[in-house]
């Protein structure tokens, strides 16, 4: 039924353990997985006279970013080659993770997220509502949630 499966990975050994399931879902399946990382903006202050100055340049800010991405889609990407699952590995920069998981399923032709039922963001995803739930409430594309 599905043949293509985005599943969005932020590191945490939660998204590591959906990663698992969702590598066995689509190894039974034989469906591809496009492992998705979505990377955070360069956090602008915009404070008055007395902020602290962060000492990481964008670039740096950028490099280590880049360095995450990359270690997390390889974490499931070795999941995929192990399991015999066609995997690629994909990563944008934006501070609206939901609507880059939705943009990544959707510029990727997947028909199928595969997601966390909650991320690591703790006491700020109760106040903002997790991104899984807005994934569910604004994707057009079907959604599994692994608990």
């Amino acid at each position: 039924m599905f043949k293509h499966i985005l599943v969005p990975t932020d590191g945490s050994e939660l998204s590591r353990e959906t990663a698992r399931r969702a590598v066995s879902f689509a190894r039974e399946a034989g469906a591809r997985i496009t492992a998705f990382y979505a990377k955070p903006e360069y956090p602008v202050s915009y404070y008055g006279e007395g902020a602290l100055i962060d000492p990481t340049t964008p670039e740096k800010f950028a490099e280590l970013a880049e360095r995450q991405a990359t270690e997390t889609l390889d974490f499931v990407a070795g999941l995929c080659e192990s399991a015999g699952v066609p995997v690629d590995r994909l990563s944008m920069t934006s501070d609206i993770p939901y609507q880059a998981i939705i943009d990544a399923a959707t510029g990727s032709g997947c028909d199928l997220i595969f997601m966390a039922s909650h991320g690591r963001r703790g006491f700020t995803a109760l106040l903002l509502g997790s991104e899984t739930n807005k994934v569910l409430t604004h994707s057009k594309i079907p959604v599994l949630v692994y608990r």
